[in-house]
């Protein structure tokens, strides 16, 4: 199942780079990241294919994950105004969008308070 995990680590060179090849020897597919820094710390969003198994992984490499949060993913028409269409349909509907983020292939990502509405919503089938 996929996931939207977070993790705040220090603010140093390599972590992204520790990161994706932790999860590469073990196989577990990166689908989109987002991530950046301030204050002396970062913040990442990593969206995974393989939830449990990349907490595990990261857990045992000592990275603390501090949230696994499950997320919408649709695919997005590579054009002006989808991303609009798509945040419209979720605030019509009463559903607040935490977080989002575009992945490979066009894909929103949306992290929010009601992922099944908004599967349901942006016509997500997983």
């Amino acid at each position: 199942m996929r996931k939207d995990l977070v993790i705040v680590p220090e603010d140093s060179p390599g972590v992204l780079a520790d990161l994706g090849e932790k999860l590469g020897e073990a196989g577990i597919n990166i689908e989109a990241i987002s991530a950046f820094t301030g204050q002396g710390k970062g913040i990442v969003h990593v969206l995974v294919d393989q939830a449990d198994e990349a907490l595990r992984v990261l857990t045992e490499a000592g990275v603390e994950v501090r949230a696994a949060r499950h997320v919408a993913v649709v695919p997005l028409p590579d054009e002006p105004g989808e991303l609009g269409k798509a945040c419209r349909a979720l605030a019509d509907a009463g559903v607040n969008i935490e977080q989002a983020y575009i992945a490979a292939g066009s894909k929103l990502v949306v992290v929010c308070d009601d992922v099944d509405k908004a599967k349901d919503l942006l016509g997500v089938r997983d």
